[in-house]
């Protein structure tokens, strides 16, 4: 949503939000509306009324008389003019993603600083109407480059492009050097688990709902993904029987060659995704890679099977690596980075929905004691269908749909321990250490209510009144003595695990995380 608020009888404050292209016009009409609207009486039409210093349409004689200054008044003529510019520079400035050393970041900054001192030079012959014009179209060039400066100096921008940069040392490191010195690259169970460790650390970044961050944070994830499927793809081909012996059909060399080069092109595009190659360009690979296929679709085969086979898991090996050459634009699709309007998540968030109305039930049903109120199979049915949901490989949707499914299990397990500790009969012969678990499991169930129907920031006493409740439950556990009772430490390390879980819940809860 726009945050701004246009006033005709004050200053307007042009302050830019988060917007793709398709809303930029709207919210440029609507300023440039507001701002014509003070000072002429009659709306901005973006210029349209204006061909070569011309109105093309006769004014109302009330209009007329409402407007102290004509439109082709040298000093609104020339505002006019910004103001188009500032239209047409909207779109980029809201969606840039990048950093200040980049070249799209200094051209805009250089053409906003140009508007902005093109406007401070408008003649206003000391009329309060011409100077309030000039005010507001300055105020408009200053929020679009606040707004410009602001993203690209944002901390969560800056923790972007400090996990890149992690991630691009860990693969130069570990893949484009040794292979570009001519050694073996060190792919293995250890790289990939890296790899993934900084795809969640990426995945929890906030962007604040602006869309730069987003963008910037779907551009890192998209690489990194990629190079990871890339990466794990090369450790299932070194498990394959492959290549096959030369000696077996003069058609089996050739394939082997055309292996060789895919191992090269593989090393090559991991390094153009993670932005180490200076000299290649995607173009450019995807012409070789295209001409492997056609290689490949030349040989002739003789009808053999096995090299059939062996001809066809190379092309589709080509093919694994082409689909990963067209990102360069995908950053740009709104729809890709906005996950808003993705089906994935609309579909997670609808659950999410029904997950809420059911958690509500259960906590009034508690509340009054009654414990008739159990939808299980309800709950496990809404996992089913989490579990069921398309994420297209993409982490924040792999994100969403595990916080999903955690908000199922909480309530889950809520209701085990409520009945658990509704159908409990203590013997007289009850161990007193197992004794004191399962008091402890009583007040973790109470806390668990509260946390469920938590719906607070970090920042409220409440929030830390439950994290120090949930903390000194911790300790009381850890102060139970077993005894060599069997029984007991099992019961113990499961209480333990419950209150982690809920203290990892209430902190899921408060995270603030968006996708």
């Amino acid at each position: 949503m726009i945050q701004n608020q246009t006033s005709i009888q004050g200053p307007v404050q042009i302050l830019p939000r988060c917007l793709d292209p398709d809303q930029w016009a709207t919210v440029s009409t609507a300023v440039i509306v507001a701002l014509s609207e003070s000072l002429f009486g009659k709306p901005f039409d973006g210029g349209k009324r204006m061909d070569h210093g011309g109105p093309q349409q006769q004014q109302h004689p009330m209009e007329q008389q409402q407007q102290p200054f004509h439109p082709q008044h040298p000093a609104m003529m020339r505002l006019y003019e910004v103001q188009k510019e500032v239209a047409s520079l909207g779109p980029q400035v809201c969606t840039f993603s990048g950093l200040q050393n980049d070249r799209d970041y200094k051209r805009l900054e250089r053409e906003l600083t140009r508007l902005l001192l093109e406007v401070d030079q408008v003649d206003t012959e000391g009329k309060p109407e011409l100077q309030g014009a000039r005010k507001r179209a300055a105020q408009e060039v200053e929020g679009l480059l606040r707004y410009l400066e602001e993203n690209v100096t944002h901390p969560s921008r800056q923790v972007i492009e400090e996990l890149s940069n992690e991630a691009r040392r860990l693969v130069d490191e570990r893949v484009v050097a040794p292979q570009r010195s001519g050694g073996v690259a060190e792919i293995n169970d250890e790289l990939v688990d890296a790899l993934q460790e900084l795809v969640l650390r990426l995945t929890q970044v906030k962007t604040e709902g602006r869309v730069p961050l987003r963008k910037a944070r779907y551009r890192a994830l998209t690489r990194l993904c990629a190079v990871q499927d890339v990466i794990e793809g090369r450790t299932q081909q070194q498990t394959l029987s492959l290549p096959l012996s030369g000696d077996t059909h003069e058609a089996v060399h050739a394939i082997n060659q055309v292996m060789v080069k895919v191992s090269v092109a593989r090393s090559q595009l991991v390094a153009l995704l993670m932005g180490l190659s200076g000299r290649d360009s995607c173009a450019h690979l995807s012409r070789i890679l295209t001409e492997m296929q056609v290689e490949l679709d030349a040989l002739d085969v003789s009808g053999n099977a096995a090299i059939r086979n062996y001809r066809k898991q190379v092309v589709e090996e080509i093919n694994g690596l082409l689909k990963h050459l067209d990102l360069e634009g995908e950053g740009d699709d709104t729809r890709r980075y906005d996950l808003a309007q993705n089906n994935s998540i609309r579909e997670i968030e609808a659950v999410r929905a029904h997950v809420s109305h059911l958690r509500e039930g259960v906590l009034r049903h508690c509340v009054m004691g009654d414990l008739s109120f159990r939808p299980k199979a309800e709950l496990q049915s809404l996992l089913t269908h989490l579990d069921q949901v398309d994420t297209a490989k993409n982490p924040c949707i792999r994100e969403a749909r595990r916080r999903a499914v955690v908000e199922v299990q909480a309530i889950i397990t809520f209701l085990d321990l409520r009945e658990a500790l509704a159908r409990r009969q203590p013997g007289p012969s009850e161990h007193p250490s197992h004794r004191a678990v399962w008091l402890v499991l009583g007040s973790l169930s109470d806390l668990q209510a509260q946390v469920l129907g938590f719906d607070g920031k970090r920042a409220d006493k409440s929030y830390m009144i439950l994290e120090e409740l949930l903390t000194k439950q911790l300790l009381a556990l850890d102060a139970v003595d077993p005894q060599g009772d069997e029984m007991t430490k099992m019961a113990r390390k499961q209480a333990v695990k419950f209150a982690q879980n809920i203290l990892n819940y209430l902190d899921m809860k408060t995270d603030e995380w968006e996708y």
